[in-house]
């Protein structure tokens, strides 16, 4: 996800509501989320669809890392050629 640009990104909500079409087109364009602000806090974030589907699927990737780290240090693994075996042998039926 690019980065967020604050002197660009980072607008009211009053803004938002009187432009938002304009606003959705520019993240779509830039790909960059904007942060809305109400009363001078942060309130909200406008993302495109497919960005916010991408972190997603880092989320779940990061989660289950921690979770096969968690697994060896508790000796819960098992060797490479074990597992290698094991997916093979499913992938065959």
């Amino acid at each position: 996800m690019p980065k967020v640009l604050p002197s660009k990104d980072i607008l009211p909500l009053s803004e938002f509501r009187s432009h938002t079409a304009d606003f959705v087109k520019k993240v779509k364009e830039t790909g960059r989320p904007v942060i809305l602000t109400q009363h001078g806090r942060s309130a909200a974030v406008l993302m495109d669809v497919g960005e916010y589907e991408a972190l997603l699927e880092k989320i779940d990737l990061l989660q289950d890392i921690q979770i096969a780290e968690k697994q060896i240090s508790k000796g819960e693994g098992i060797p490479h050629s074990k597992a290698k075996t094991r997916v093979l042998s499913r992938l065959r039926k």
